[in-house]
C-alpha cells in the first residue's frame, strides 16, 4: 500500500532542485528560487487528475479537514456527522473545529450508511463526512442526495482513497470539498501532507487564507506588506513535502495498477472458499487495491480463520479489536479524557449540555465488525510470499468450514 515502497531517482531529482535553491518555504522568496515552486505545481497536476477547479496543499489530512471545516463556517455549537469506521483525525478536527461530531452506522460498504445519516440530521448539523474507507467508494451518490436534500455541504474524507474513481469520476469531488492524506501509509506519501480540492472559488480562497494566517495571497505583493482576510492558523506544506508529491503522483497509476494485480491473486484464493463474501463496491475499476475486505459467517469462524493465517505468518487485520479506526475502541469519547482542565470539549460544551458518548451505539457496525478480517495489499508482494498466502488461506478454509 504505502507510496514509500517506490521511493527512486524520481523523488531524489524532485528535492535535489528544492534544495538547489536553498528555499524551502513554499511562498515568496521568488528571485533565490529561480522559478521553482513545487508545492504550487504539485497542486496544480493534482487538480488536474481530479479535474477539479481547485487545489490546496496543507501539512497533513487532519488539517485537510480542519482547513475545510474553516471553509464552510463550521463553528462552536454545530453538529457534523461522520461515520464509525474512519481514522480518529476525522472526528478530532471536527472537534477541533468548536463543533460535536455525530457518527452513523457503517454498512457492508464499510462506509456511511445513508439511512442512519438521514436519521441522525438535526437543525444543527452544518456538514457532512462520509469516508472512503480502505481505498474504495462510499455510497456517495446517495449521500448526496440527502445532503442535497437537507442543503448541508458534503467534506469527502478521501485519505484513503487517492486516485480512487466511481463511474470514472474521481472520488473526493461529488461533494463541496474532498480532502486528502499522504502520511507515511497512504496510497502516495510525502511523510506528512495532505491536500483540498474543489471547484468553488470562494470556498478555495477561504481555505487558502484560513491555512496561512489569514493571508490573503495578493499577487506581485511583498508577502510582509500581504495583508489578511480573517485570522487563520498555520497548516501550509513546505517544498520538500510538494517535490516528493510530485514524484509520488507520477507513480500513482502505476501504483494501482500493482495492488490491483496483488489483491486479485488473495482474492481468488478467498473466492473458492464458500461461505466467504466480500466488501460491497460500487465500481470495481475505481477501487484503488489498498485493501481487501472479505467477511465470514459469525466472529467465531472468523477468528478461528485469521487464527490459521497467523500461524502461517500471512494473518489479517482484525478491525474489531483496532483502536484507530473502530467506534467502540475510541476509549477518550467515553472517558471524556482531555489535556483541558475545564473538561472541554467533553465538559462545558457549547451546546449546553456535556458530550456523552456510549460504546454500544452502533450495533449495526459492531455486528459487521464482528466477521470481518482485512488484508492490506502492498504494491511489492514477492511471489513466494503471495504463494504463501494462497496456501494459508486454502488451509484455513478447509479446517473452518
Amino acid at each position: 500500500m504505502p507510496g514509500f515502497e517506490v521511493f527512486g531517482r524520481e523523488e531524489k531529482k524532485e528535492i535535489a532542485d528544492v534544495l538547489e535553491t536553498g528555499i524551502l518555504f513554499r511562498y515568496g522568496f521568488d528571485k533565490e528560487r529561480k522559478g521553482t515552486y513545487k508545492v504550487a505545481e504539485f497542486e496544480r497536476q493534482f487538480a488536474d487528475m481530479c479535474g477539479a477547479s481547485y487545489s490546496l496543499a496543507v501539512s497533513s489530512g487532519s488539517a485537510a479537514l480542519r482547513v475545510a471545516m474553516a471553509a464552510l463556517g463550521v463553528s462552536p455549537g454545530d453538529e457534523v456527522i461522520t461515520q464509525g469506521f474512519t481514522f480518529i483525525a476525522t472526528w478530532e478536527a471536527i472537534i477541533e473545529s468548536g463543533a460535536t461530531p455525530v457518527f452513523t452506522e457503517v454498512d457492508d460498504t464499510l462506509c456511511m450508511e445513508p439511512a442512519d445519516l438521514e436519521r441522525k440530521i438535526t437543525e444543527r448539523t452544518k456538514a457532512i463526512i462520509p469516508v472512503h474507507m480502505m481505498g474504495a467508494q462510499a455510497n456517495i451518490k446517495d449521500i448526496m442526495v440527502i445532503a442535497n436534500k437537507h442543503s448541508i455541504p458534503v467534506i469527502e474524507d478521501t485519505a484513503q482513497a487517492s486516485g480512487g474513481k466511481l463511474d470514472g469520476r474521481y472520488l473526493g469531488t461529488f461533494g463541496a470539498l474532498g480532502i486528502f492524506s499522504f502520511d507515511p501509509v497512504k496510497t502516495i506519501t510525502t511523510g506528512e501532507g495532505g491536500m483540498i480540492i474543489t471547484n468553488d472559488k470562494s470556498l478555495y480562497l477561504n481555505c487558502s487564507a484560513f491555512h496561512d494566517h489569514g493571508h490573503k495571497h495578493i499577487p506581485d505583493v511583498e508577502r510582509g506588506l500581504d495583508n489578511r482576510r480573517f485570522m487563520g492558523f498555520n497548516f501550509r506544506m513546505m517544498e520538500l513535502q510538494g517535490a516528493i508529491g510530485l514524484a509520488q503522483l507520477s507513480k500513482l497509476p502505476f501504483i494501482i495498477q500493482e495492488q490491483k494485480k496483488n489483491k486479485k491473486i488473495i482474492k481468488e484464493a478467498l473466492e473458492k472458499i464458500d461461505g466467504i463474501t466480500f466488501r460491497r463496491t460500487f465500481d470495481q475499476d475505481g477501487d484503488t487495491a489498498t485493501f481487501l475486505a472479505f467477511f465470514l459467517p459469525d466472529g467465531e469462524k472468523a477468528k478461528r480463520f485469521n487464527q490459521i493465517l497467523k500461524k502461517n505468518n500471512v494473518g489479517a487485520i482484525y478491525y474489531k479489536d483496532n483502536t484507530w479506526h473502530f467506534y467502540p475502541n475510541w476509549d477518550e469519547l467515553f472517558t471524556g479524557t482531555t489535556l483541558c482542565k475545564s473538561g472541554w470539549p467533553f465538559k462545558n460544551a457549547v451546546s449546553g449540555a456535556d458530550l456523552m458518548y456510549q460504546k454500544d451505539a452502533l450495533p449495526e457496525t459492531e455486528a459487521i465488525f464482528e466477521r470481518l478480517l482485512v488484508y492490506p495489499i502492498s504494491i511489492k508482494m514477492p511471489e513466494d510470499h503471495l504463494a504463501n498466502m494462497v496456501k494459508a488461506i486454502e488451509s484455513a478454509g478447509k479446517e473452518v468450514f
